[in-house]
């Protein structure tokens, strides 16, 4: 549900949005896509197909600078210098504000860090070109010879030579095919923008007399026009809005449930739901003009006209989303990777993680390499890790090749693993240039066949810039899967006076250990430790004495395998020890709770029986046997 962050901006950002975009032409309703082709180190640029000479691109830690111009020849921008070293590039209802020697840019008024400072070059402004292209609303794509195309959904006044047509003649609505939705395409219609990998689209009218967005996200659970209606009130609701108007539609192909608010700052809204092929679609109109909730009326025919369905062979419709075969494009400008992903693949590009709903994952990692070591030593050494990590029932090495990635031979293992739900199927692809190591670990249940062909699709698009690591960083981390096993690192806690010994491989989830509770994951184990000032031991051991009694009656894969009283630390102890099934995994934990001078002191540890080799077993022990009191 969007509206709350709607109603935010109604009253005065939006409003001012409003303004800017329809005082600019470039925004009106007839769109089309314009298209600026541009590589660094080369002096010719093409826009929509056409070749023109510019001032050279280059890059510069790892940040690709064009000349400012290059806006305003491909998409007409506004490019307006003030107070000697301040620019503007306006376009729409954006702006995007550099300063010359600053690597900070403002764009629609928020700040955003460049990577890279506006320069003059030669008498020519020379512009990081993803910070400003994105600020203007383009998309940025990368090609296999290493152009850059940036494509901007704008309007076109000028008219096609061949026939005399404007590009978007005999439109008369408007929609995204990747989301599955139209709506009626009126001639007063703006876009502004999209968001949320295009789930948001949100319109608004020339002469700002209403807003429009539609909101798309997934709803497995089966809901009639009643039970619609009755989560649009209960939303509206909670939003603190009065709610005017109400209906449940069960007629028609779709049925939706519609109702009218006026929200806390007094605008009129209609609110939509509808509901189809596992998606809902949430559409909202605001009207500004509205003094009644009668007055909506007048928008009912844009309204009506929504459906939650794309008709790929109708001509009339334009088609808003950016989706190409299926896929998106992601970056990462730190790293200089770009490549594409499935377009419905959740996207977090600065930790170049990237996951489907059905358990396919992708991440992208960059580490050092150590002088005078290879991909062969790499390899060996990951393998190593696995077995490691993994009992020999547990996972299995399939075989070896090796993959053109971005124009470098990369070598790809393939493997799968069990840690009891289930075979997944893993690819590692290890790619070393320039004293830097590109890994990318790709994932997916093995009986899901499609994501192999993902696997494929995906590493063909990858395109890298092996300088740009070297113009951003130094020395970087060594690959983690290569850490030892058996280092470790003491960490002390004054507050709780205690030392232990923490394996290097582990990946802190909280590690603070001035408080409670300090908490360490591993491939298929955890450790804990938990200090109470509050809870006895006497409370703490009944407590979990109860815990596990009632685990034992009401769920069947668990079984409480023994308790004891021991001395640990060189103090009296109770130690619990389990094993249970947990989602189709077969995990085995130990719980060990003691007191000294006030404290009750709980440390927890597990480890999943894939996981249970004598080096993660080991490691383990050791760790919890390291608990030291201080003074």
């Amino acid at each position: 549900m969007k509206k709350s962050w709607i109603r935010v901006l109604s009253t005065g950002v939006l409003t001012g949005m409003l303004t800017i975009g329809a005082a600019l032409p470039v925004w009106a309703s007839d769109l089309t896509t314009s298209e600026l082709r541009v590589k660094a180190g080369s002096t010719s640029a093409y826009i929509n197909g056409d070749k023109q000479a510019i001032a050279k691109p280059y890059k510069v830690k790892g940040v690709t600078m064009v000349p400012v111009g290059v806006f305003k020849k491909a998409f007409g921008s506004e490019i307006r210098l003030e107070k000697n070293d301040v620019v503007k590039i306006k376009e729409g209802p954006h702006t995007v504000t550099l300063t010359i020697g600053s690597s900070i840019a403002w764009v629609d008024g928020v700040k955003h860090e460049m990577g890279a400072a506006p320069k003059m070059v030669n008498g020519v402004l020379m512009v990081p070109l993803r910070p400003v292209a994105t600020g203007i609303g383009a998309t940025l794509a990368p090609t296999s010879s290493g152009e850059m195309v940036i494509r901007l959904l704008q309007t076109d006044d000028s008219v096609n030579d061949e026939d005399g047509l404007h590009p978007d003649e005999g439109k008369t609505r408007i929609g995204n095919s990747f989301y599955g939705w139209s709506i009626n395409y009126p001639a007063d219609l703006i876009v502004f923008q999209t968001g949320e990998q295009e789930r948001m689209m949100t319109f608004g009218a020339a002469d700002n007399s209403y807003y429009l967005e539609v909101y798309v996200s997934d709803q497995d659970v089966a809901l009639d026009a009643d039970d619609l209606l009755q989560q649009l009130v209960q939303e509206a609701k909670q939003s603190g809005d009065t709610v005017l108007d109400r209906e449940a539609v069960s007629k028609g192909k779709t049925p939706y449930a519609r109702i009218i608010v006026k929200d806390v700052d007094g605008m009129l809204w209609e609110m939509r739901q509808y509901l189809s092929e596992g998606r809902q679609y949430d559409v909202y109109l605001a009207d500004y003009e509205a003094l009644n909730y009668k007055d909506l009326g007048k928008r009912a025919a844009l309204l009506n006209s929504f459906q939650p369905t794309y008709a790929e062979s109708d001509r009339t419709i334009k088609d808003l989303s950016t989706v190409d075969n299926g896929m998106r494009s992601a970056w990462n400008d730190d790293y200089g990777i770009e490549l594409k992903i499935p377009a419905g693949w959740s996207m977090d590009n600065n930790q170049m993680i990237y996951e489907a709903k059905d358990g396919a994952y992708l991440q992208w990692r960059v580490t050092s390499a150590k002088a005078g070591t290879t991909v062969k030593d790499w390899s060996g050494q990951l393998d190593k890790w696995m077995r490691e990590t993994f009992t020999p029932e547990s996972y299995e090495p399939i075989g070896s090749y090796t993959m053109d990635i971005s124009g470098e031979t990369a070598e790809v293992n393939e493997f799968r693993y069990n840690f009891g739900g289930g075979w997944q199927t893993e690819f590692d692809v290890l790619l070393q240039k320039n004293g830097y190591r590109y890994y990318a670990e790709y994932t997916f249940p093995e009986e899901q066949s499609a994501d192999r062909a993902w696997f494929e699709r995906i590493m063909k698009s990858v395109e890298i810039d092996f300088d740009t690591v070297a113009d951003n960083f130094g020395q970087l981390d060594e690959d983690p899967y290569l850490t030892d096993k058996t280092k470790t690192l003491t960490r002390t806690s004054k507050r709780y006076k205690y030392s232990v010994d923490i394996p290097r491989y582990w990946t802190p989830y909280s590690d603070r250990f001035e408080y409670s509770p300090v908490v360490y994951t591993f491939t298929g184990g955890e450790f804990s430790i938990a200090a109470s000032e509050d809870k006895s031991i006497e409370m703490t051991v009944s407590q979990l004495r109860e815990a596990y009694a009632e685990a034992t009656k009401t769920r069947k894969n668990f079984k409480l395998l023994g308790s004891e009283e021991l001395t640990f630390a060189g103090v009296p102890a109770f130690s619990f020890t389990y094993h249970e099934l947990d989602k189709g995994v077969p995990y085995a934990g130990r719980q060990i709770v003691f007191e000294k001078d006030g404290t009750t002191y709980t440390i927890t540890s597990g480890l999943n029986d894939a996981n249970k080799t004598e080096v993660q077993a080991a490691a383990l022990e050791k760790a919890v046997n390291s608990f030291t009191f201080i003074k």
